[in-house]
């Protein structure tokens, strides 16, 4: 145990200050998103811009394109939580720009059902690179690595569409890295995955309880109509 603490010390003390700001930032946006405060979008894009950076300095040119992926969405992300629906009706909702940016659309679910579609159509994906990755690479970890990409930028949109069920997808997510980087003695970064997958799920707590509130609020609503 102590030397793995002495590993971590050490990996902390070896980062620059560029990849501590993304760490920082990385840190920032997964709370700030848990608590639908929409500057987590800003924080989001400062950490992929540094990450997109530093991939590209030591070639790792995937990683690095999914950054600017995710700069994308953060941008993306900004603009739909922007916006304000005044019905909880899927098919009825209004939805108009606010002039308050600290407002954001409500918090939405999916039928179980599509999820499993979803999932079904997503492994099949991952199942396809993974073996493209496995054979004609030198990837370590291929398949896993492969569906924790893939499900990373769709979980990632979700985040954007303010999806309940993201941060389930997430907490799945960050606990695949957590072994990779485990595997890989990567240990601040394993460190960090750890943290990601605890801050995931309290994330879903607190967009259930949102949820929750605005279905209430509906509810009432329709009643006093």
């Amino acid at each position: 145990m102590s030397e793995l603490f002495n590993s971590i010390a050490n990996e902390v003390l070896a980062m620059n200050w560029l990849e501590l700001i993304a760490v920082i930032a990385s840190l920032a946006y997964v709370i700030l998103a848990g608590k639908s405060n929409i500057w987590c979008w800003p924080a989001a894009m400062l950490a992929s811009g540094i990450y997109c950076y530093i991939f590209l300095d030591v070639n790792l040119f995937m990683d690095s394109a999914l950054q600017v992926y995710y700069i994308a969405m953060a941008v993306y992300g900004w603009l739909q939580w922007r916006q304000i629906a005044f019905s909880l009706d899927d098919e009825e909702a209004t939805v108009i720009e606010d002039e308050h940016p600290d407002d954001v659309a409500p918090v939405q679910s999916w039928p179980l059902q599509l999820h499993f579609k979803l999932i079904a159509v997503l492994s099949l994906v991952s199942l396809v690179l993974g073996y493209v990755m496995e054979n004609y690479t030198q990837a370590d970890f291929a398949y896993l690595d492969t569906f924790t990409t893939v499900f990373s930028v769709y979980a990632t949109y979700l985040i954007a569409i303010r999806l309940l069920e993201t941060w389930l997808y997430w907490v799945v997510i960050d606990i695949a890295g957590l072994y990779i980087y485990s595997e890989k003695s990567l240990n601040l970064t394993m460190l960090l995955f750890a943290g990601y997958t605890v801050l995931a799920a309290w994330a879903y707590w607190q967009w259930r309880t949102l949820y929750q509130q605005q279905q209430q609020a509906g509810y009432l609503a329709q009643q006093a109509g």
